[in-house]
């Protein structure tokens, strides 16, 4: 039988919502869109720093199942300013994955995310 293992940060958005922020079954790990914000809910300010929490995030997730970022195999990244973003995530994928990033990873622009003042948000899925 093949068991769901969950993680969460105990956000009031998830109860009221009704997810998790990872969910690992066999030997892959599903991360819920990731956003930039801390422990306590403050969104970061501009786009480069919500890059760098929402990796904070996921990589604080990824440990929780004794991973790194090296066992990611997707990522699909939503902004709301593409070019931004796309800088962004060339700075803060090299800090994230390492210099030899090995990824599939899409990008794709929105108009709107889920907060206001969100900026960017992040997938990921992972094998063990």
């Amino acid at each position: 039988m093949n068991t769901k293992e969950f993680r969460t940060f105990d956000m009031p958005w998830e109860k009221a919502y009704g997810y998790v922020q990872s969910v690992k079954s066999g030997d892959t790990v599903w991360i819920s869109g990731q956003l930039g914000h801390d422990m306590q809910g403050n969104l970061a300010e501009g786009m480069e720093n919500q890059f760098r929490q929402t990796y904070q995030n996921i990589g604080k997730l990824l440990s929780e199942f004794g991973l790194n970022a090296g066992h990611i195999t997707e990522e699909v990244i939503y902004v709301t300013d593409m070019q931004e973003g796309f800088e962004s995530r060339k700075v803060l994928g090299k800090e994230f994955y390492g210099e030899f990033c090995m990824v599939a990873s899409t990008i794709v622009g929105v108009t709107e995310l889920a907060l206001p003042g969100q900026k960017v948000e992040i997938k990921v899925t992972a094998k063990v």
